[in-house]
C-alpha cells in the first residue's frame, strides 16, 4: 500500500474575501479525490474558525465557509492556526471550532519535507 499524496492549503484570507473560500473549496476537492489534505490559516485566515464564525457565504455558488469547514473536517482534513496571528485576535483553543488547532509552521514544514504540494489562497 501506497501512502497517499499531501497537500497543504494556506488560507491567509478571512470572511471578507472570496479568496478563502476558493481555498475552502480547493482543500475539500483534494479530499474528495483522495489527497491527504492539512489547512494552514493565517493572518485573517483564522478568523474562519473562529466559534459562530462561519456564516460568510462569499460565492453565491458555494456553502457558508462554516459548511464547507464541516465537509473537510468529517472528511478527515486537518486543519492547523498560526498561534502568533490566534493570540494577536485574542483566540486561545476554547475560541476555535473543534477540528482546528493551534500549531505553528513547524508542523506544516513537515508536511513538506514528507513531500506535501502547497497551494495558498
Amino acid at each position: 500500500m501506497t501512502d497517499k499524496k499531501k497537500l497543504v492549503v494556506v488560507i491567509t484570507n478571512g470572511q471578507s474575501n472570496e479568496r478563502s473560500s476558493v481555498g475552502w473549496s480547493v482543500a475539500n476537492s483534494g479530499i474528495n479525490t483522495g489527497l491527504d489534505v492539512s489547512v494552514f490559516l493565517a493572518a485573517e485566515g483564522v478568523d474562519c474558525v473562529r466559534k459562530h464564525g462561519g456564516t460568510a457565504q462569499l460565492n453565491p455558488l458555494d456553502p457558508t465557509l462554516g459548511e464547507m469547514m464541516d465537509n473537510f473536517i468529517e472528511s478527515g482534513g486537518k486543519i492547523m492556526v498560526c498561534p502568533a496571528c490566534a493570540k494577536v485576535r485574542g483566540y486561545s483553543p476554547k475560541d476555535l471550532i473543534e477540528g482546528a488547532e493551534i500549531k505553528g509552521s513547524p508542523a506544516m514544514h513537515e508536511l513538506i519535507k514528507e513531500g506535501a504540494a502547497t497551494l495558498s489562497f
